[in-house]
């Protein structure tokens, strides 16, 4: 079902967040592109906004002014994993050739998280669940579809994400050179060696779907709200896809999903 009502699996995609540098215009893009509503959250979150679709909770978008005397990290978004127990998490991510950035800290009563990397500097963040167990819609148009790792190794990056937050790898059947990733069996998101073609920049990093009714017409909608477009819609064998960036830099794909056939 597309509204979440019981807390996700630990190893499960449960979050996701952008840094902008100027937060109301990143408000303004997602807000034409979606249909989401946010604001500026208070102090004590710096201001951290919290995105709803439907009046269910979807996705964050924090200033980078926030970062205080820190360097604002790049425009992208970040994918979160649900755990049980973020020091746990934390300790195995190390254990395992990962690198943390942010230690598991307290986000109020909300939870607990962390931000770190795998060894192949792909990009992702940790959280404990407590008031907020995540996205409460997902899989359906303007909500998080899919969760895709572009990696530069996936034979250590699987074996890394199993060991850190229990991800099991496979092939992934009909899909050349692609990779599922599941939690007990049950797919949570995907994984593929990072293109030749891509930027030299680019390297390994996680990549959010969202998903849309109608591809070319969200592809649109981007563009007139002063985005640009990565990789203009195609076919391809989950639906009509393209890949495009808001006006401050962060890529996401968009994914009008194939009918579900009996």
């Amino acid at each position: 079902m597309p509204e979440v009502t019981e807390p996700y699996q630990p190893g499960t995609p449960c979050w996701i967040d952008v840094v902008a540098s100027d937060q109301a215009a990143a408000l303004d893009f997602y807000a034409q592109v979606f249909g989401w509503e946010g604001r500026p959250g208070p102090p004590e979150t710096g201001g951290y906004a919290l995105c709803t679709l439907q009046g269910k909770p979807v996705a964050g978008i924090m200033s980078a002014e926030a970062m205080g005397d820190q360097p604002p990290p790049p425009p992208v978004w970040t994918s979160y994993f649900s755990t049980a127990d973020a020091d746990a998490t934390l300790q195995a991510v190390t254990r395992n050739g990962g690198t943390v950035f942010t230690p598991a800290v307290e986000v109020m009563n909300l939870g607990r998280m962390l931000v770190a990397a795998d060894p192949t500097g792909a990009v992702f963040g940790v959280w404990e669940p407590r008031d907020f167990p995540g996205a409460g819609v997902v899989n359906e148009p303007g909500a998080l579809l899919w969760n895709e790792l572009n990696t530069t190794d996936p034979e250590a990056a699987a074996a890394f994400y199993e060991a850190a937050l229990g991800l099991s790898a496979a092939p992934m059947e009909g899909a050349e050179d692609y990779f599922s990733l599941s939690v007990e069996g049950r797919p949570v998101g995907g994984m593929r060696p990072l293109d030749e073609g891509a930027p030299p920049d680019a390297g390994s990093h996680w990549l959010v779907y969202f998903a849309v009714a109608d591809t070319d017409g969200t592809v649109a909608k981007v563009s007139a709200a002063g985005g640009t477009v990565r990789r203009e819609p195609f076919d391809m064998v989950a639906g009509r896809m393209a890949v495009v960036q808001d006006p401050q830099g962060a890529a996401f794909a968009l994914l009008a999903p194939e009918p579900m056939t009996a």
